[in-house]
């Protein structure tokens, strides 16, 4: 692998391990290098926000609802020149490409809600794990995407079998032939 012309000349991982006292490159879409902007736009003391809700607020990665008379009118995220913002999204779009719980994340709302929007919820979510990683020193172990695609399956059938219960109805498993979808 080549050296990029501005690449600095010693491990930056290490020193902002020693710096931070956390390993964000752990989190999958933030780098070495996109850690050290992060840290530089944010600070290493993220004790101004009390939650990892108002840190993403103030980047402007959390829907502004409006709401009149009880319902929502608008739930759109703020406009933002955040630098850090911009380089969260840069880094959701990465980790959209990816094999982990947060490219499937991604993929599954890019499907059903389009790109522009997962792309800021995946950020938000990126966020979220960079805010506790610093404040609260949390560790992030990536439980793949076939786990997160798992758990969103179980998810959805525990909803139809709640849902038809409310019906008056009962679900049965029924076992599907992989190859042929012919139901058995």
């Amino acid at each position: 692998m080549s050296r990029q012309p501005n690449e600095p000349s010693f491990d930056l991982r290490r020193a902002l391990y020693a710096v931070l006292g956390q390993d964000l490159t752990q989190i999958h879409g933030l780098g070495p290098s996109l850690a050290l902007k992060l840290g530089a736009e944010c600070g290493t003391d993220l004790t101004a926000w009390p939650s990892a809700k108002h840190f993403t607020s103030w980047l402007c990665l959390a829907p502004g609802n409006k709401i009149s008379g009880g319902r929502v009118l608008s739930s759109r995220t703020r406009r933002s020149g955040s630098r850090a913002a911009a380089l969260l999204r840069l880094a959701a779009v990465t980790v959209g490409k990816t094999e982990t719980a947060l490219g499937a994340f991604y993929r599954r709302l890019s499907t059903r809600i389009g790109k522009a929007k997962a792309v800021t919820a995946t950020a938000r979510k990126i966020a979220v794990l960079f805010y506790n990683a610093l404040r609260h020193g949390m560790d992030y172990a990536d439980p793949g995407a076939s786990y997160y695609e798992e758990r969103y399956r179980k998810r959805v059938i525990d909803n139809l079998h709640r849902r038809a219960k409310a019906f008056g109805f009962v679900l049965q498993a029924v076992a599907a032939d992989a190859s042929t979808g012919a139901v058995s």
